[in-house]
């Protein structure tokens, strides 16, 4: 069932299950017999999936995972959270199942794409539209960035040479304000898709990095209600930009009650009162109070490729506001330090990924902001990504879970820096 390679590492030699995500399977002979990327401990895993894990047995394995004290088991419906595809990894790990390039997302085989909204950080404009098909390249493009000066100015010249494309500047009303959001909005001629991703819109970012997709179901055209909708709504009216209003009409013609996942999503702004469960981790505090049951023994990962300032004291904003924030559940919470896990690439990883040292452009931490929380050391571990073959594909992804001390079960899970921007910092 295994082989072990040059470097001592065991690797899986059963053939990928034939159902792929589908697979409905529960007995030993087929999981002994057939390699399924370990999809039931990743999930569904999108936006933010406030449910537990459905509880299956593996070969390896002889007690169900985690503890009593877990939520309750549900049930989950196919997986949406995929990696992006990686150059230079064991063609393996790029396998449809679990890894998906920008070219699988807006290909024809997912459907006639008649209009797209792009928003992201930053942008390749003719890299973009080469990603498209071609009976798509000339369809209606909003493209929703946060340049000003020199970075806006380039930006619109670069678009000038398609016709199709239009130009919407997010209000960034804060000094250190970013438009980090990266979401896609796909209009078909039978449904609409949200894809929540984490990669910028150039080359280099779907190439050697370790990046997060998640892709809902094609949401029909029906006029139908959703939580997942109200949420993508408000956020789109947080923009307050007319250029929006098409897509908030298309939002609302779309029934997205089967995205099974919450939207948590952020934007600029010092949020009081009402609003302050609305957005950002504040949110997932509040969704996570109604949804999770989770012992106190489970530690919270949050892994992620920036860090800013968190202060000179822990409990100023990381192991106070922002923790207390991500082991919020339904039950009676104890806050201690030793609860929080923090996952970020150190030097070697770096020096030894597929892009070499030039992956740390994409690792900001000032070395002037570490000098002043040294704390911070206590709380980090390196990435690694062994089981996924990305260990070496710098992370620009960025992930928060809960997770059982066994390591085999996550309570919930959250993708980000899409429509919600959680790189480690006050500010974010």
């Amino acid at each position: 069932m295994t082989e072990k390679s040059a470097e001592g590492e065991h690797h899986d030699t059963r053939p990928t299950c034939p159902n792929g995500l589908q697979c409905k399977e529960n007995g030993m002979e087929h999981f002994a017999s057939f390699r399924h990327f370990q999809r039931e401990k990743v999930g569904n895993a999108a936006v933010c999936t406030a449910r537990t894990f459905h509880d299956r047995k593996r070969p390896d394995h002889g007690k169900s995972y985690g503890s009593a004290s877990a939520a309750k088991k549900v049930t989950l419906p196919r997986p949406a959270m995929y990696l992006t595809k990686v150059r230079g990894i064991s063609p393996r790990f790029n396998e449809k199942e679990v890894a998906i390039d920008i070219r699988d997302i807006l290909d024809v085989s997912m459907g006639t794409i008649m209009e797209s909204a792009q928003f992201n950080y930053m942008f390749d404009i003719d890299w973009l539209m080469q990603q498209y098909p071609i009976q798509s390249r000339d369809k209606p493009l909003l493209v929703v960035h946060g340049d000003h000066g020199n970075a806006r100015s380039e930006l619109e010249k670069e678009s000038k040479s398609f016709g199709n494309i239009r130009l919407v500047q997010a209000q960034l009303p804060l000094p250190f304000g970013k438009h980090h959001s990266k979401m896609m909005l796909l209009l078909y001629d039978t449904g609409m898709r949200v894809v929540i991703h984490t990669a910028n819109l150039i080359a280099k970012d779907w190439d050697q990095k370790t990046q997060g997709v998640w892709l809902s179901p094609m949401f029909p055209k029906l006029t139908k209600s959703s939580p997942f909708q109200a949420d993508l709504l408000a956020y789109l009216s947080a923009y307050n930009r007319s250029a929006l209003d098409v897509w908030r009409r298309y939002v609302s013609s779309h029934d997205m009650s089967d995205a099974n996942v919450q939207l948590i999503a952020s934007v600029p702004g010092r949020h009081l009162l009402s609003s302050m469960n609305q957005w950002g981790h504040m949110k997932l505090r509040h969704i996570l109070k109604q949804n999770v049951t989770v012992s106190n023994e489970w530690p919270a990962v949050a892994q992620f490729s920036s860090i800013g300032s968190l202060g000179s004291d822990p409990r100023q904003w990381l192991t106070g506001e922002f923790l207390a924030s991500l082991v919020s559940c339904n039950a009676s919470v104890l806050t201690t330090e030793s609860q929080l896990r923090l996952i970020f690439p150190a030097v070697g990883n770096v020096r030894l990924s597929l892009e070499g040292y030039m992956a740390g452009g994409s690792l900001p931490y000032h070395s002037k902001t570490a000098e002043k929380q040294m704390y911070l050391k206590r709380f980090l571990h390196q990435w690694r990504a062994d089981f996924m073959g990305r260990s070496r594909a710098s992370p620009h992804i960025k992930t928060y879970t809960r997770l059982s001390p066994d390591g085999k079960r996550i309570a919930w899970f959250l993708l980000t820096r899409s429509a919600a921007d959680y790189n480690v910092g006050v500010a974010a």
